[in-house]
């Protein structure tokens, strides 16, 4: 019997460290093995050179690139995966010294978003990721771009290939944008609409496998994709979560965050990852198993904040409690609550209405307001999404003492200001 197995492709993880920093290196070369995994490829040895900065030339000197090379060679290597992002200079400099095929760690990243992308508006963040990344590595050397789609227009004479395909890339780049302003328009009238309802929203934000989307499943009862990889999913997904007291509130699972994240995919998911802006909670998955927990949470807390999406009430779940062997200590400075628990178990997750009901009170500004006796509709929002403190029943409208979110408060005037305007 023949096997139509694909062969897995192999290969040699190299990072450079500074002198004292090579276990956080080894942690990090540990991370770049896991999404060499999940990108299908199997790692067949490391390496890390101590240098205190990377090489301009080869990332890791001319003698330990050849070094490398012959090393990579003999465990059977297909190319090599340094750690860091390279530059052009750097990307050709230790291929030729090594005489490998390299790879950096933007690349990697960008062929899992682009195996994983399920959604119209994914694809298309990830393809102009990825052209974005490569038009600056275009060597002349007759890459085909066929597989991005689309022509070029008429070229003039003795104009050269390498030119002829950044123009093919730009033309491409410009029609992705195009394409990715009419999802974002779509996104926002989705997200108009689900502001009316009054609901309650919380963002599921946190470091990419922390479980997030096991957290949303196991709270909502939908089958968004979980799985034990890096960015199993990429997808935004919303769902309705009812509260016990049957209070409804929206949960969105956001892409999760990853340290070294190229600054291509920021730049193209900053769309998605702003869903995060609009909620009124985040709720921050942590794996409290990972040896690394504290520099995780110190990436999701520095891409969260180099967005702009900070000052909003935060809620720290330490999930996969369930596989640490005793009981430890554990807690964020930035939170204003944290729960223990496991989203694949439910252990711990009886705590979290009460504790997501607390967090929405205390968010809560006071509001005193007279409503004219047609504006009965604002009344029953405050009494449905706010907390009626005492009402006044007068000649010329009912006078309303309550309590309610920035967010209700904002839908109120604005209905208030349409009707001025009527």
């Amino acid at each position: 019997m023949i096997s139509t197995e694909k062969e897995k492709e192999k290969v040699f993880l190299v990072a450079v460290a500074e002198s004292g920093r090579t276990e956080e290196a080894e942690r990090l070369l540990d991370e770049l093995e896991r999404l060499a995994e999940t990108a299908e490829a199997e790692a067949v040895g490391r390496m890390i050179q101590i240098l205190p900065h990377p090489d301009p030339v080869t990332y890791v000197g001319s003698g330990k690139a050849a070094q490398i090379g012959q090393i990579a060679a003999s465990l059977g290597a297909d190319a090599i995966l340094t750690d860091d992002e390279l530059s052009p200079g750097q990307m050709y400099g230790l291929a030729k010294v090594s005489g490998m095929r390299v790879i950096d760690r933007t690349m990697v990243i960008l062929d899992i978003f682009a195996r994983h992308a399920g959604t119209r508006e994914s694809m298309i963040q990830v393809e102009l990721a990825e052209l974005e990344y490569s038009v600056s590595r275009l060597t002349g050397k007759g890459k085909d771009l066929s597989r991005q789609g689309g022509g070029i227009g008429t070229r003039g004479p003795g104009e050269k290939k390498l030119e002829q395909d950044r123009r093919l890339i730009r033309s491409r780049i410009a029609k992705l944008k195009r394409d990715l302003q009419d999802v974002e328009a779509h996104r926002k009238e989705v997200r108009g609409r689900r502001e009316k309802t009054g609901l309650h929203h919380a963002a599921i934000v946190g470091y990419t496998n922390a479980g997030k989307s096991t957290l949303l499943n196991r709270l909502t009862g939908s089958g968004v994709l979980s799985a034990d990889q890096l960015f199993a999913t990429l997808d935004t997904a919303t769902r309705a979560y009812t509260l016990p007291e049957g209070e409804k509130l929206l949960l969105t699972d956001t892409v999760g965050f990853i340290r070294k994240l190229p600054h291509h995919l920021i730049k193209a998911f900053r769309s998605t990852l702003e869903e995060a802006a609009y909620a009124d909670i985040l709720i921050h998955v942590v794996d409290a198993s990972s040896p690394d927990r504290e520099e995780e949470m110190r990436t999701v807390y520095h891409t969260l904040d180099g967005l702009g999406i900070n000052g909003k009430k935060v809620l720290t779940l330490f999930n996969k409690t369930d596989l640490l062997p005793e009981e430890e200590g554990m807690g964020d400075p930035r939170a204003d609550g944290v729960l223990r628990v496991s989203a694949r178990s439910g252990e711990g997750l009886d705590k979290l209405p009460g504790k997501l009901q607390e967090l929405f009170r205390e968010e809560r500004v006071p509001l005193e307001i007279v409503l004219s006796y047609s504006d009965m509709e604002i009344r029953e929002l405050i009494r449905r999404e706010g907390e009626i403190l005492s009402e006044d029943f007068r000649e010329d409208g009912v006078y309303v003492n309550a309590m309610v979110s920035p967010r209700i408060l904002g839908q109120i005037k604005k209905i208030k200001k349409i009707q001025k305007r009527g």
